[in-house]
């Protein structure tokens, strides 16, 4: 099977069936996979006309949620052109290490983001095409830079007969294997820059497979889209998902308008990171408090007049809400369970499309994430007394590898072929994964993110004022996901010479050295990968005979207090969904 095989499959067999909800021009739209169809062969001539070689070349993808990500995607898909996804909320030099990385050629990138790709672009030669995307695009004239620039909507427009016969020819002559690769998806690198993790059509379409077995979707589903698609558990949850059982997708209009849009879009599915049911459940709780009525209910056992109300919340026709991306807290899995919602919470990773484990909903036991899917093998290595051990796993839905960085695709897979997660985990009688924590040094925030704290480090080791840094990963009570912290040790020589001499007090040498670190990582780091908390430490850090810095000594060693080094806006913004 492929992504092509998906889509053929659903315009063949439900031509008329809803393929897309989303708001244009002050009105909710309703896209069949016919309509899609139409739209993704004129994006396919756009492909064309570029010159893009299929199954040779890759494309990058810069955009926020919409219809337009989904068909631009589904272009370069049906051709067997890997598609290279980018968090739009990255800097300039990440887009530039990723784009180079990749050997990308072009780039659909969100006119909102000109500026940023621009500067990125500079010393990119090899990029030759930008199409903006995006109200308004941008100025889509070819520049000075001798690259070809389009306006998407101009160029789906403008899509004559000709071109589209034209586009409709190169379909048939260039239909992708289930080995081809169809995602290029970076993660942050241990090294300090991240790796492309080559995903292939088989991987998604297996992962999909096995995932509609296990928990069970179907044609009526209609999924709400509110996760970034650049990432990858929202690209097959909300994405080939619903493209593979012949279902709807659904945008929301933004993160702000969820339950506004959930009355209108009615959906049965909602799949979330932690960040987003904890605040869903919040607002449930919070009703709940002020309800004496609805509480009593619950006391008596009548869950099921509360659960017809909850559910009406969330548009009336809600059967399950999904969780993953990182762990989440008990307390609201029960909550969810309390209230009538049906819940569940999976695992997976980039590396594997992203599914491992998920439960089935008559068998779920909070806390676990159910039992690995059954088109997968796996062991866990190196157990301790209590049973916990690395989990490594192997299947149809795990990469190739990462795209030209064989050292590290060695490090990861072992010599009987299985997959390295890094996580500890445990598991009961029925085979139900505990995730225990991890063996490698991987933050996951509440959004569900991968940060790697070796990246980071590196970008604060450039900042002058730092003689030493360890970065690690911190939790405030019992909220789930983390946050990035990180201990710093100043050069006191370089914080000295900034003053002119005058000795600094060991308080202002802290102020000094977290304002420069933070104004240095303003510039180098998404929001997200923003540290929250500074420590200023005038000891060195304990190293290893290989001189690696001894993280463990510092693990848990940030807990608890707030944050140090954040502003309310970088606050809001390393919450955004």
């Amino acid at each position: 099977m492929t992504i092509r095989t998906f889509f053929d499959t659903a315009v063949t067999q439900a031509p008329d069936a809803p393929a897309q909800r989303f708001f244009q021009d002050g009105q909710w739209t309703t896209r069949s996979y016919r309509a899609l169809r139409e739209r993704v062969v004129r994006a396919v001539s756009l492909v064309q006309e570029l010159g893009i070689e299929p199954g040779r070349q890759q494309v990058a993808l810069m955009l926020e949620n919409s219809p337009e990500w989904q068909e631009i995607y589904l272009a370069l898909a049906c051709v067997g052109v890997a598609a290279v996804p980018l968090d739009p909320k990255l800097r300039e030099q990440e887009i530039t290490h990723i784009l180079a990385d990749s050997e990308s050629v072009a780039i659909f990138a969100g006119a909102k983001s000109r500026d940023v790709v621009l500067r990125a672009l500079a010393d990119l030669p090899g990029v030759r095409a930008v199409i903006w995307v995006g109200e308004g695009d941008a100025d889509a004239a070819d520049g000075a830079d001798g690259r070809t620039h389009r306006s998407y909507n101009a160029c789906m427009a403008q899509a004559d007969a000709a071109s589209l016969r034209a586009a409709e020819a190169w379909l048939t002559v260039h239909a992708p294997h289930p080995g081809d690769i169809a995602s290029i998806i970076y993660t942050s690198g241990t090294t300090g820059k991240p790796k492309g993790a080559m995903l292939t059509h088989a991987n998604f379409t297996s992962n999909v497979a096995a995932t509609v077995e296990r928990v069970g979707f179907y044609p009526t589903d209609n999924f709400l889209n509110v996760l970034p698609l650049f990432h990858a558990f929202s690209f097959t949850a909300n994405f080939m998902l619903p493209l593979g059982v012949r279902g709807c997708c659904s945008f929301v209009r933004s993160v702000r308008t969820i339950a506004e849009d959930m009355a209108v879009l009615q959906p049965t599915v909602l799949l979330a990171v932690p960040l987003m049911a904890e605040k869903l459940y919040a607002r449930i709780a919070e009703k709940l408090k002020k309800s004496l009525l609805a509480r009593g209910l619950l006391g008596i056992g009548l869950k099921r007049v509360i659960s017809k109300k909850v559910i009406e919340s969330f548009g009336g026709k809600l059967r399950l809400l999904g969780i993953g991306g990182a762990p989440t807290s008990l307390a609201v899995l029960k909550g969810f369970q309390e209230v009538g919602i049906p819940v569940l919470e999976g695992y997976g990773l980039t590396e594997c499309a992203p599914g491992v484990a998920y439960p089935r909903l008559d068998a779920y036991v909070p806390g676990t994430v159910g039992p690995v899917l059954d088109n997968m093998q796996y062991k866990v290595v190196d157990t301790d007394a209590a049973g916990a051990g690395e989990l490594c796993v192997k299947g149809p839905n795990v990469m190739k590898g990462y795209y030209k960085n064989p050292e590290a695709t060695a490090e990861v897979f072992d010599s009987d072929g299985f997959f390295h997660t890094g996580d500890l985990v445990c598991l009961d009688s029925k085979k139900n994964v505990t995730i225990c924590g991890r063996k490698k040094a991987l933050i996951v925030n509440r959004e569900g993110k991968n940060i790697y704290p070796e990246e980071i480090e590196q970008i604060i080791e450039r900042c002058p004022l730092v003689r030493d840094v360890v970065v690690l990963g911190y939790r405030i009570g019992g909220e789930s996901g983390e946050r990035v912290g990180a201990i710093i040790v100043p050069d006191p020589d370089a914080v000295t010479v900034q003053d002119k001499g005058v000795p600094l007090s060991d308080a202002d040498c802290e102020v000094r050295v977290r304002e420069a670190v933070i104004e240095h990582c303003r510039t180098c780091v998404a929001d997200y990968k923003m540290p929250r908390k500074i420590v200023v430490r005038q000891t060195p850090l304990e190293r290893t005979s290989t001189l690696k810095v001894r993280r463990v000594l510092y693990a848990g060693s940030l807990d608890e207090a707030g944050d140090t080094a954040a502003t309310p806006q970088d606050l809001e913004s390393s919450d955004d969904i």
